[in-house]
């Protein structure tokens, strides 16, 4: 073995101190301010200078080693040589090493207090589990909720509202993402960043969801190939709550958690033994895709009762106030608002009775379903005068007749959604669709994924076709105009929602390209990943859906009224109460017609009358006006569709 160097010996005994943090460095530092001291004392005493003993003679070497405005008091060369050395030294060594190691220690500690590593001490606040496509709407719609949230505050007893994102690097550039979003600005400072992934349970901890009023688990991107899903992270992320709240002997928070694939509900259930409400993130949007494609239109009810902004939302308020009362009477002292239906408690469960009989009476544990603008709107307002009673008749069921046309669809693009989406189209038996999906991802891949993901032979003709659509002559080799629907998909795929949208978009202005010189314009379908894209494309001839926006709305919303879940579920799929289009030339109407005549007139057949859909769109672009005032003229055109909720009883598998 070769013999150590004395010099390599003590660069090694140095180098293990300073690498040990800012206290070791500065004990280094300060031993080398020691022994240069202890050498510039020597180094006078040794020509003579008179000192008192050695300690005077070093404490005169500190003192020019740390100030150099003892250099004037010097006398004689050989002090005034050694205190010139002492001095520079002390600006390199004291000085200069000194400020360098304290600079870099507070950079440290603020970089980690970025980082979001200590533990947040609150109580009743929401946490989202996940800095995802999601969370920016997300935390939007948290924040505009301003009657439901203030309702959710009083419940939890808490003063203000505190949102808390663990993100897997929280960073400075999130936070300016924060400040630079639209819907939340300076409301910033009402959210906490912390870092660390769902999977570690140090992480939980950190953002305090023991503690949480409720805790929110949106769906993110995993790379392809990985073995470790997203809603495999849900359900380990639930399990270490579940664990935590075991070892301190404390109940367990209400979870709302959105899942990939839907067959990993019992999962979800089992991992959780908590209040916990599931969110089928993939099945909600292939539900609304595919009631899109049977009924052209719809997607802008979508985007207005499933999206923050202008518009009608749906509200689920306590019966406590109206005890005793019909939903007629309950309807008629709010003109403002839509009475849908009830909710009925069964148990742990809520039965979702949309469209209940206007004579229903309310009682103190019932929820009442309605639409209105604001959530001020569901209040009774003694300052409005109340509308007549109307008594709705037995509903009329309808059934979904037979067609036997094939209707043609072209997915441009692929997704985790297709599969999804396709088996929720078969499921529409009493109607035929040839789907062909087009895409740059090899055809035996998505085969393989389709059918891991149905189980079973579908009852429709799919075709995997590999062809890139931002390719002109590919896309006019498919010839689009021949199919009745033409759908552009968001890729997940790419980074990130900008990325993914801007193929997309451009996909679609070429496809307009290649229509326009074609006799026959098929139904256009769009789905977006990024809220802000949505109005890059003016005046577009295509139906949008942002998927991000309606998941995120869904998800806001059921935390703050968790009964809100089920009343979507039976809404946005198939059989039971649905919003469909009617032709006005369906009902005996006179020529000139306000809403309350309509709703009125709707009433009899046993439908509720929701608004209109115009056949050309207003100066903004939208064809779509729900809930109108009542004194308001609908003015009925040629080609205007009435928007109703009917009873169906089509029922998928």
């Amino acid at each position: 073995m070769l013999p150590f160097r004395i010099v390599d010996r003590i660069k090694f005994v140095v180098e293990r101190q300073l690498v040990k943090g800012a206290g070791f460095q500065l004990l280094v530092v300060a031993a080398f301010i020691a022994l240069i001291s202890i050498a510039g004392g020597l180094a006078v005493l040794a020509v003579g200078q008179k000192f008192d003993s050695v300690g005077a003679a070093v404490w005169w070497a500190f003192l020019r080693l740390t100030d150099p405005g003892y250099l004037g008091d010097d006398v004689g060369a050989w002090q005034r040589f050694v205190s010139t050395l002492l001095t520079v030294s002390g600006y390199v060594v004291f000085m200069g090493t000194l400020v360098a190691i304290l600079t870099r220690w507070l950079i440290a500690k603020m970089e980690e207090l970025e980082r979001g590593l200590t533990p947040v001490t609150l109580k009743n606040h929401i946490v989202v589990l996940g800095w995802t496509r999601h969370t920016l709407p997300l935390l939007t719609e948290l924040l505009s909720a301003s009657g439901r949230m203030r309702r959710f505050l009083e419940k939890h007893d808490a003063g203000q509202l505190n949102l808390v994102v663990l993100s897997e690097h929280a960073s400075a550039e999130q936070v300016h993402e924060l400040r630079m979003e639209p819907g939340i600005g300076r409301r910033a400072r009402q959210i906490i960043l912390r870092s660390g992934s769902p999977i570690q349970p140090d992480a939980l901890h950190r953002v305090a969801c023991l503690d949480a009023a409720a805790v929110i688990v949106p769906s993110g991107h995993i790379d392809a190939g990985s073995l470790l899903t997203r809603d495999v992270e849900i359900v380990k992320a639930l399990l270490s709550i579940a664990a935590q709240a075991r070892q301190y002997n404390v109940p367990l928070p209400y979870v709302v958690a959105e899942i990939q694939d839907l067959r990993k509900l019992p999962v979800i259930q089992r991992a959780y033994p908590g209040a916990v409400e599931v969110v089928a993130g993939d099945a909600t949007i292939s539900r609304l895709m595919a009631q899109n494609i049977l009924h052209p239109g719809l997607s802008e009810i979508y985007n207005e009762l499933l999206t923050a902004g202008d518009g009608n939302e749906l509200y689920v308020r306590g019966g406590e106030t109206m005890v005793g009362m019909t939903l007629a009477e309950v309807a008629a002292q709010r003109p403002l608002a839509i009475v849908l239906g009830l909710l009925k408690r069964q148990g742990e469960q809520w039965k979702v009775w949309l469209m209940a009989p206007t004579d229903s009476v309310i009682n103190e544990e019932d929820r009442v379903i309605m639409m209105a603008r604001f959530y001020a709107e569901t209040d009774l307002n003694p300052k409005l005068l109340p509308l007549p009673v109307v008594q709705r008749g037995c509903p009329r069921i309808v059934t979904a007749a037979p067609v036997q046309k094939l209707q043609r669809i072209l997915v441009l693009g692929w997704n985790r959604r297709v599969p999804s989406l396709l088996a929720e189209l078969s499921s529409y038996h009493y109607r035929p669709f040839q789907v062909d999906v087009i895409s740059v991802v090899g055809a035996a891949e998505r085969d393989e994924r389709t059918r891991r993901h149905l189980g079973k032979k579908v009852d429709m003709v799919v075709q995997h076709i590999e062809a890139d659509y931002m390719v002109e002559a590919e896309l006019r080799q498919l010839q689009p105009a021949a199919y009745d629907t033409v759908m552009l998909l968001s890729s997940d795929r790419l980074a990130s929602g900008e990325e993914a949208d801007a193929r997309t978009m451009v996909g679609y202005l070429q496809l307009e390209d290649v229509l326009a010189d074609q006799l026959r314009r098929p139904q256009l379908i769009m789905e977006l990943s990024d809220p802000d894209n949505s109005h890059l494309l003016y005046n577009h001839g295509s139906e949008m859906l942002i998927s991000p926006m309606i998941l995120s709305h869904v998800l806001a919303q059921v935390a703050l009224r968790r009964e809100l879940r089920v009343v979507l579920d039976e809404l946005f799929t198939v059989g039971g109460a649905e919003i469909q289009f009617r032709d006005p030339g369906d009902y005996t109407l006179p020529a000139s017609v306000d809403f309350q005549l309509l709703e009125r007139t709707l009433a009899k057949e046993g439908e509720i009358a929701l608004g209109i859909y115009r056949s050309q769109a207003d100066a903004k672009g939208r064809h779509l006006r729900l809930n109108p005032p009542r004194r308001d003229y609908l003015d009925v055109k040629p080609g205007d569709r009435l928007v109703i909720l009917c009873l169906t009883d089509q029922v998928s598998d």
